[in-house]
C-alpha cells in the first residue's frame, strides 16, 4: 500500500501539470484552431484527438486515482473534508470533459465550425477555473502537510 506522502506528491504533480496544460490550451491552443484552415482542419482534428489523449489521459487518470485515495486516507494535518472537495472538483472536471468538450471535439472532426469552436473555447473556461482551483487546493494541502512538526 502506498504511503500518503508518495500519493500526495503524485497527486500534486498530476494536478499542477494539468493546471499548466489547461491554461496553455485555453490561451494558446484552442484559439489557434481558427487558423488551421478549412483544407487541413479535418486531419488536424483527427490527429489532435489521438495525440491529446496521450498527453492528458495518464495525468487525468493519476489525478483521479490519487484523489480517491487521498479522500479515503487524508493527510494527518489536513481537514478530512478538503480531499473530498478536491475529489468533487475532479468529478466535475471529468463530467465537463466527457459531456461538454469531447462532444464539441467530435463535432469539429467533420470540419471547422466557428460556432462549435466558440462553444469549445467558452466551455473550456469551466475546466480552466476548476483546475486552477484544484491547483490552489493541492498547494494548500501540501503546505499543511509540510508545516507539520514531524516534517
Amino acid at each position: 500500500m502506498p504511503s500518503t506522502p508518495l500519493v500526495l506528491l503524485a497527486h500534486a504533480a498530476a494536478t499542477l501539470y494539468m493546471v499548466g496544460l489547461i491554461w496553455f490550451v485555453q490561451v494558446v491552443h484552442y484559439p489557434l484552431f481558427s487558423r488551421v484552415g478549412a483544407d487541413g482542419f479535418v486531419p488536424y482534428a483527427a490527429a489532435h484527438g489521438v495525440l491529446t489523449t496521450w498527453v492528458v489521459g495518464p495525468p487525468m487518470v493519476l489525478e483521479l486515482v490519487t484523489a480517491v485515495w487521498l479522500a479515503l486516507h487524508p493527510p494527518p494535518a489536513v481537514n478530512p473534508l478538503v480531499p473530498w472537495v478536491g475529489l468533487a472538483l475532479v468529478a466535475a472536471l471529468w463530467l465537463s470533459t466527457f459531456f461538454l468538450q469531447v462532444p464539441l471535439h467530435e463535432s469539429l472532426r467533420s470540419g471547422f465550425q466557428p460556432d462549435v469552436w466558440r462553444r469549445l473555447v467558452v466551455t473550456n473556461l469551466l475546466r480552466t477555473a476548476l483546475w486552477t482551483g484544484r491547483g490552489g487546493l493541492i498547494l494548500f494541502v501540501l503546505w499543511r502537510a509540510m508545516t507539520r512538526r514531524e516534517c
